[in-house]
């Protein structure tokens, strides 16, 4: 679900700290990419003309697969060192979510069921979205997809989105990619949106930056974040009659979420419900100190793909084209094989430079000025 309205608060707030780029922007970035998210969009988008999901002869799911294999591709195509990051154990605080999600499910079921006869196409396509859900069988058919790409990934604790937060701030990764805006509550420092989106969407990757929401909302990183939690996260119920707007505004007024539901409940409005159980505390805590495995522990490799493991895995247990395997194969061999360029940015610095006084009375502006000097490329740049 991510942070509700938190976008819209950003752009509103601090329209510097998002910015839009195409994706080839990014070549020769890591990127730590939230893959139980990815998981959930391509089940969900990756269809048949019909609406239905793809599948093999003997019923089984193969969209989530398509999806991992091609948009993974796409990204290599750019230059891009993608890895994935998988959802571990949830918090307890957040199982009640879950079990709401699954009840949701099954009312979107039992609605197929009574109206396949009389419902229309996109009705039926809206009821059959609703009842997605990975199961254990889909993370690890990924998983096997992914190693035999020679695309690392690696099973959070806990969430993935703080899993890819770590990874960033600790250096291992430019950005994290998501389309959950808790992954900035969880202080990644970098964000990127749509950089797993199709490419036939034409959506450019939205850049956020941490640091400058975070100043341009005029807060802390824990008035930021509790902020997230007032706005509405995956461990509690929103606060009915509290929208983004009156919530930065509450903020900004006491500082705190613990005084903003001191005064709401001093305030007693009709209009305002406070959740009988809202443990708001539990919540920061999650933000503030996730579970996850530290960074300076996990060693990031890409390897050679291992293209007859795919041919067998793809083709002949999951019907997939073998001639586009086998292509897709070659860029992917090509990509991962060979010693990637280095970024502009790693070969320049910029310095400034004092002159003396003699040396201004000469030149024709005087004053300070500003060169690029050129420097060695840097080393394990991200």
């Amino acid at each position: 679900m991510g942070i509700k309205g938190l976008t819209g608060l950003i752009n509103d707030e601090a329209p510097n700290a998002i910015k839009e780029h195409e994706i080839k922007t990014y070549f020769g970035r890591k990127v730590a990419i939230d893959a139980s998210m990815s998981l959930y969009q391509f089940l969900i988008a990756v269809r048949q003309n019909d609406g239905q999901q793809l599948m093999t002869e003997s019923g089984e799911t193969t969209s989530h697969l398509l999806g991992f294999f091609y948009r993974t591709l796409r990204m290599i195509d750019y230059g891009i060192k993608p890895m994935y990051v998988f959802d571990g154990k949830p918090p307890d605080l957040k199982k009640e979510v879950l079990e709401k999600r699954f009840g949701r499910r099954e009312e979107a079921r039992e609605e197929e069921e009574e109206e396949k006869d009389i419902a229309g196409a996109e009705r039926m396509d809206q009821l059959a979205r609703r009842q997605v859900r990975p199961t254990r069988q889909h993370n690890e058919e990924v998983r096997h997809l992914l190693k035999l790409m020679g695309i690392p990934c690696v099973v959070a604790p806990s969430e993935a989105e703080a899993q890819c937060a770590e990874l960033c701030r600790a250096g291992k990764v430019y950005a994290a990619g998501s389309e959950d805006m808790d992954t900035l509550t969880f202080g990644t420092p970098i964000l990127l949106k749509h950089l797993t989106a199709s490419e036939q969407k034409k959506l450019p990757v939205h850049e956020v930056n941490l640091q400058k929401a975070i100043e341009g909302l005029g807060m802390t990183k824990e008035q930021f974040i509790d902020l997230c939690i007032l706005l509405g996260c995956d461990y509690l119920d929103p606060i009915r009659g509290i929208g983004p707007k009156t919530a930065l505004k509450l903020m900004r007024d006491h500082g705190s979420l613990d005084k903003v539901i001191e005064h709401l409940k001093s305030e007693g409005k009709k209009s305002v419900v406070i959740p009988e159980h809202w443990p708001f505390e539990e919540a920061r805590k999650i933000f503030l100190n996730p579970e996850v495995q530290k960074g300076s522990d996990l060693e990031l490799k890409w390897e050679a793909p291992d293209v007859e493991g795919m041919v067998k895995f793809l083709c002949q247990e999951k019907g997939f084209s073998e001639d586009r395997v086998r292509k897709g194969c070659e860029k992917l061999t090509k990509s991962l094989s060979q010693k990637q360029q280095g970024r502009l940015d790693g070969f320049f610095t910029v310095q400034s430079t004092k002159r003396k006084p003699e040396e201004d009375s000469k030149g024709k502006g005087g004053g300070k000025d500003k060169k690029l000097k050129s420097a060695p490329a840097k080393k394990g740049k991200k």
